[in-house]
C-alpha cells in the first residue's frame, strides 16, 4: 500500500490557483478601466478641439466715417472752341498760296487766291446782257411815252398803247434780272480768295499752288481748317450714376501726356442732358483757357472731377458686402460676440470701398470679410482692427517740451 498524502499541502495548493486567477483579473480589469478612462479624455479634448475650431475667426472694425467727395478721373478729347472747314466756292486753280498749317491768321486774311477764268467770262457777258437789257428797257420807255401821249387825240388804238405798255414792263423786268445775275457773279468772285473767318490758327492744308479746283467733285475736301484756340472744349463722357454730382459749374483739374506735372483748370460748361444707351454714360462739355497755347485740339487729355456732397457718410470695404436673395447686408457682431445680419443700401461705390446710405450705425462692428454661408446667431470669434480712419491723428501734435521756465 502507498502512503497516503498529508491533508495539508493539499489543501494548500487548492487556495493557490483561485489566488492567481484574481489577481490576474484584476490587473486586467484595472488595464482596462484606465484605457476606457484615458480614451474617454481624448474623445472629450478631440470634441472640444473640434468645437472651437469650428467658430470662424473674424476681423472686425466700426464703418470709417468720411466726407462724401471723391475723385473721378476721366478720359476726354480736347477740340478747338471753333473750327472752321474751308471749301472752294468756284472752279478753277489755285493761284497763290499764303498760309501753311500751324500759320497764325487774323479775320480777313488771305489763305490762297484761286485763277477762275470761266467765272470772269460769266461776269463779262452778264454785263453785257445788263447793258443790252437797259438799252432796250431805254427804248421801250420812249416808245411807250409816245403812244400814250397819242392816245387821247385817237392816233393810237388802245390795244396799241397797252402792248407798248406791257413791252416796257417787261424790258424792266429783263433789267432786273440780269442786273441780278451780274450781282450773283460779283459775289461769287469774292470767293476766288480764300480767307480766315476768325482768328486764329492753320491746322489742315490740302491744297497747293496749281491744283485744280472742281467745285462739283463729290470727293472734294476742304482747302484749310482755321482753329480758334485761345480757348478749347474738352468733351468727357460721365457714367451715370456721377452726373448729378456733376453740375454746371464744376470746376475739373486737367492733365495732358505731354506736359507732366503740369495741370490746366477745365469749368463744366454744359451737358448732354441725355444717357448713350450703348455705353451709359453723358457727355459733357468743359471749358480750358488755352491763352498760353501749350494745348492742342485734338489731343488727349485726363481730367479730374470731385463728386458727391460734403457730408458725413459711412465706409466700409467692399469685401464686408454680402450680396444674397435677401438682398443687400452686412455682417455685424454683437456684445456676445454674435452675428446680427444687417439690411443696407449703398450710396456710392468707391470700388475698393462703398458708402453705406442707411442700415447701418457708426459703431456697429462690421465683418470685413465674412465667411460663406454665415447667418444670424452664429458664435465667431473677434480679431479687432483698428479703424485709422477714426484713429486721433499725432501728425498736428508736438511733444511736451522739458523746459522750465
Amino acid at each position: 500500500m502507498l502512503p497516503e498524502t498529508p491533508a495539508e499541502p493539499r489543501q494548500r495548493s487548492r487556495w493557490k490557483m483561485p489566488l492567481a486567477a484574481v489577481i490576474f483579473i484584476g490587473g486586467a480589469a484595472f488595464l482596462a478601466f484606465t484605457g476606457i478612462e484615458s480614451r474617454e479624455q481624448s474623445v472629450a479634448q478631440l470634441t472640444t478641439k473640434a468645437a472651437e475650431r469650428a467658430v470662424p475667426t473674424v476681423a472686425a472694425a466700426t464703418p470709417a466715417v468720411e466726407q462724401s467727395v471723391g475723385v473721378l478721373d476721366l478720359p476726354g478729347r480736347l477740340d478747338a472752341y471753333y473750327q472752321a472747314a474751308l471749301f472752294a466756292r468756284v472752279n478753277g486753280y489755285v493761284a497763290s498760296r499764303n498760309a501753311d498749317i500751324g500759320t497764325r491768321v487774323k479775320t480777313g486774311d488771305v489763305l490762297a487766291t484761286i485763277d477762275a477764268p470761266d467765272l470772269d467770262q460769266q461776269l463779262s457777258q452778264a454785263e453785257s446782257d445788263l447793258v443790252n437789257a437797259k438799252a432796250n428797257a431805254a427804248l421801250a420807255k420812249v416808245t411807250n411815252g409816245r403812244y400814250q401821249a397819242l392816245l387821247p387825240s385817237n392816233y393810237v388804238t388802245h390795244q396799241a398803247a397797252d402792248e407798248k405798255k406791257a413791252d416796257l414792263d417787261a424790258k424792266n423786268a429783263l433789267v432786273k434780272s440780269e442786273q441780278a445775275n451780274v450781282d450773283r457773279l460779283k459775289a461769287l468772285t469774292e470767293y476766288k480768295r480764300i480767307v480766315a473767318p476768325f482768328d486764329g490758327i492753320v491746322t489742315v492744308r490740302n491744297t497747293d499752288v496749281g491744283n485744280l479746283i472742281n467745285t462739283g467733285s463729290a470727293t472734294g475736301s476742304e482747302m484749310f481748317v482755321v482753329a480758334d484756340v485761345h480757348k478749347l472744349r474738352l468733351y468727357v463722357n460721365v457714367p451715370q450714376a456721377y452726373v448729378p454730382m456733376i453740375p454746371t459749374g464744376t470746376v475739373g483739374s486737367l492733365s495732358v501726356p505731354e506736359r507732366p506735372g503740369k495741370t490746366y483748370e477745365a469749368k463744366v460748361e454744359a451737358s448732354s442732358g441725355a444717357v448713350d444707351a450703348a455705353s451709359g454714360t453723358t457727355r459733357m462739355q468743359l471749358i480750358v483757357d488755352n491763352a498760353a497755347g501749350e494745348l492742342m485740339p485734338g489731343a488727349y487729355a485726363n481730367v479730374r472731377l470731385k463728386v458727391g456732397s460734403k457730408h458725413n457718410v459711412l465706409v466700409v470695404p467692399s469685401s464686408a458686402i454680402i450680396f444674397d436673395k435677401e438682398g443687400l447686408r452686412v455682417a455685424t457682431i454683437g456684445t456676445d460676440d454674435k452675428v446680427n445680419l444687417k439690411s443696407i443700401t449703398i450710396g456710392r461705390d468707391r470700388g475698393a470701398t462703398v458708402e453705406i446710405a442707411s442700415g447701418l450705425a457708426p459703431e456697429d462692428r462690421v465683418i470685413e470679410s465674412p465667411p460663406d454661408g454665415i447667418d444670424d446667431g452664429d458664435k465667431v470669434n473677434v480679431k479687432e482692427k483698428p479703424n485709422p480712419a477714426n484713429a486721433p491723428s499725432t501728425s498736428n501734435t508736438s511733444a511736451p517740451s522739458n523746459k522750465k521756465g
